[in-house]
C-alpha cells in the first residue's frame, strides 16, 4: 500500500472546540512542496464537515473521513477500511489523524501499533489541544474522554492563548504539573503549531490488542437525497447531541443571510461547508466566535450542530431554508 519506509503518523486530538481542524489546516500549510500528505478525520456527527474544510487545503493533500463516532470504537473496522483505502490511494509521506472531540484516542493508538500497521506506520507524537478556560468547569475537567486525551498526549497545547487570563494559564499549568508529568506543555493562538512537533517521539505506553485485518475495497454509497433536496440526520451519545443537514448543490444559500444566522446562533459548537451565491465557504463556530474560510469547491452543502441538549430541529431547519436564495 505504501513506499518501503514507514509513514510518519501523528494523532491530533482534543475536546470539542479546541481548534483541531484549524491546527491541522495550519500544519498542512507547512507541507514541503511535492510531498504527499494524508488526513484521516472522524466527527461525532452524521454529516461530515471537516473533510470538506480540509480537502481544499492544497495540492498533494488527500483527505478521508470515517463514519461518525467509529474511529475510537473497539471493533476498528470502519477506521481500518478508511485508513487502508487512504494509504492505497495517496501513498502519503505524512499521515495526520483527527479523532472526534468526543472520542477515546487510546483505541486508535492501539490499532496503529498493532501488527497490522507496524511495518507501515511510524507513530510519532500525539498532540492534544486544550482550551485552558474550560478547566474552570468541572463538567469539562472531570470528563473521562478529556482526561484520556491528555493522558495519551506527548505534547499538550494550550490553544487560544490569546483569550486566556492569568488565572486560566495558572490553572492549566497546575493541572499539567499534577496530572501530566513528563509531557511537553506549549501554548498557541489560532492553532499555529511548529511542524517540528510532529517528529517528536511517541511515548504512550503500548496496549496489546489483536485486530483482524479487513479489506479496503468496501464500496462507497453516494448520499441519496429526497425530492425536497435536503436531508436531516441526528445522533446522541455520551451526553451530547448532533443535528446535521445535507443540501443538494442546486440549493444556493444567500451569503448575507446565512452568515447572520450562524453568527447569531446561541449553540456552542457548529460547523458548516455551504454553497452561496458568493462562493463556497467553511464556517466554524466555537462559543461566541465564528470564523470562515473560502473553499475551492463542494459536492453539496452541509451543516452540523453539536450540543449538550436537544435543539428544536424543525425551527433550525426553517431558519436554514429561509436563508436559501428564492430562485435556487
Amino acid at each position: 500500500m505504501t513506499d518501503a519506509r514507514p509513514i510518519p503518523t501523528n494523532i491530533i486530538t482534543g475536546f470539542l472546540g479546541t481548534g483541531k481542524t484549524t491546527s491541522i489546516l495550519n500544519l498542512l500549510k507547512t507541507k514541503p512542496a511535492g510531498e504527499r500528505w494524508a488526513v484521516l478525520v472522524n466527527e461525532f456527527g452524521e454529516v461530515g464537515i471537516d473533510g470538506a474544510l480540509l480537502s481544499g487545503a492544497g495540492d498533494d493533500i488527500f483527505v478521508r473521513e470515517v463514519p461518525s463516532g467509529c474511529m475510537c470504537c473497539a471493533n476498528s473496522l470502519p477506521v481500518q477500511i478508511a485508513l487502508n483505502r487512504l494509504l492505497r490511494k495517496a501513498k502519503p509521506q505524512r499521515l495526520l489523524i483527527e479523532p472526534t472531540g468526543l472520542g477515546h484516542p487510546a483505541e486508535i493508538i492501539a490499532l496503529l501499533r498493532s501488527e497490522l500497521y507496524q511495518n507501515v506506520l511510524d507513530l510519532r507524537a500525539t498532540i492534544t489541544l486544550v482550551d485552558a478556560r474550560k478547566l474552570a468547569d468541572a463538567r469539562y475537567r472531570d470528563n473521562a474522554t478529556f482526561q484520556q486525551q491528555l493522558q495519551v498526549a506527548d505534547v499538550v497545547v494550550g490553544n487560544k492563548e490569546d483569550t486566556y487570563t492569568g488565572a486560566d494559564r495558572e490553572r492549566l499549568e497546575q493541572y499539567w504539573q499534577e496530572y501530566l508529568p513528563g509531557k511537553t506543555l506549549i501554548y498557541s493562538s489560532w492553532g499555529e503549531l511548529n511542524p517540528a512537533l510532529l517528529d517528536q517521539e511517541n511515548r504512550t505506553p503500548s496496549q496489546k490488542r489483536e485486530f483482524n485485518a479487513v479489506s479496503p475495497f468496501t464500496v462507497d454509497l453516494p448520499e441519496t437525497l429526497p425530492a425536497c433536496g435536503y436531508i436531516h440526520k441526528s445522533r446522541a451519545a455520551d451526553g451530547y447531541f448532533s443535528s446535521g443537514w445535507i443540501f443538494s448543490p442546486d440549493i444556493i444559500f444567500d451569503y448575507a443571510k446565512i452568515f447572520a444566522l450562524l453568527n447569531g446562533c446561541e449553540e456552542e459548537r457548529l460547523k458548516a461547508a455551504l454553497i452561496t451565491e458568493q462562493g463556497v465557504f467553511g464556517f466554524n463556530k466555537s462559543g461566541a466566535v465564528l470564523t470562515e474560510i473560502e473553499l475551492d469547491d463542494a459536492l453539496d452543502s452541509r451543516i452540523e450542530i453539536i450540543h449538550e441538549r436537544e435543539i428544536d430541529q424543525d425551527a433550525w431547519q426553517d431558519r436554514l431554508l429561509s436563508a436559501v436564495q428564492p430562485n435556487a
